[in-house]
């Protein structure tokens, strides 16, 4: 399979290097000091949060960033409760270390990742990607992660890996929200092999050069930026590689709303609204929503001659 690269972003959409090194160097700053007042953590505390060696890279859109407290206190996160605020106000009760990932099913190395060996697995980047809610609203996030591709081939998928499962923590004493029905716990969302291994597809420990906070999926999570936010599943606690489709959660919950894919696509409305529409988070009118959510050139070519009406 060809993949284009990531240079086939338009050049206006790429901030000029040395405007954007300014800017990471004051947003880094500003970071730090909105986060310490958003969460009432002390400047020296905070500090500790900081993700060192984290570059730049070249998947940074010339877009405003929406600010680290809207990202940390708008949030689906159901594992925590079904309103936007839950999971700011209850997801202190996850903890984080020590936590390990297990890779597991058709793959010549599995293995149990503990989460500060799955960090050192590759160098960190910092991502800004668009991120389109399947309710209509959208964020601009500047992640901290590196390829998933990166720990696919460490694990190397036999010829029978057609499709990578995650599966998130399941356990209702941390996340008070999987004491309800609302979902069939534990989450499980799912890609194809080639999707897995697009570049665009990462696994994120931080945001805005911090350790990733506990309502945004801690301490490691999934990111899909040309797919609706519920397929970043958050809190990876077991990635299995397996030969049929995955049946995910939301699949599972509602077939008719949800579909394996879940492409950002302005011309397939979801049963009970359109998506033609979002809503940038911070403003205050709509804008058209992009298809792929504007990551066309980099993976339309994945669904050549599929039908998307059909594979939403």
């Amino acid at each position: 399979m060809l993949l284009r690269p990531f240079c086939d972003i338009l050049p206006s959409e790429i901030t000029p290097p040395e405007i954007y090194r300014e800017r990471r160097l004051f947003m880094q700053g500003m970071g730090v000091l909105a986060a310490g007042a958003a969460l009432g953590i002390a400047p020296d505390a905070q500090a500790e949060t900081r993700l060192a060696g984290v570059r730049s890279s070249a998947y940074t859109l010339n877009e405003e960033k929406t600010p680290y407290k809207a990202i940390t206190t708008y949030n689906n996160f159901y594992e925590f409760g079904t309103g936007k605020s839950d999971p700011a106000d209850k997801a202190g009760s996850l903890k984080t270390r020590p936590w390990t990932v297990k890779v597991e099913g058709k793959v010549s190395k599995p293995g149990e990742y503990d989460i500060d060996s799955l960090m050192k697995l590759a160098p960190l980047e910092e991502r800004v990607y668009r991120m389109r809610c399947v309710e209509g609203w959208s964020m601009v996030i500047p992640w901290v992660g590196f390829p998933l591709s990166e720990l696919i081939r460490r694990v190397a998928p036999t010829g029978n890996a057609k499709y990578v499962e995650f599966v998130t923590l399941n356990d209702p004493g941390q996340m008070p929200g999987q004491r309800s029905g609302v979902l069939d716990w534990p989450y499980v969302e799912g890609l194809r092999m080639d999707e897995a291994m697009h570049p665009l597809a990462i696994l994120v420990v931080g945001l805005y050069g911090q350790v990733l906070p506990n309502q945004n999926g801690a301490p490691v999570r999934l990111v899909v930026p040309w797919k609706y936010g519920f397929k970043s599943a958050k809190s990876i606690a077991r990635i299995r590689f397996v030969e049929k489709q995955p049946l995910t959660a939301w699949m599972r919950a509602a077939p008719r709303e949800y579909g394996f894919y879940s492409n950002v696509n302005p011309h397939v409305d979801h049963p009970r609204w359109s998506q033609a529409k979002e809503r940038r988070i911070g403003e205050f009118l709509k804008r058209d929503t992009l298809m792929f959510n504007g990551y066309g050139a980099q993976v339309a070519q994945l669904y050549r001659g599929m039908d998307l009406q059909k594979f939403f």
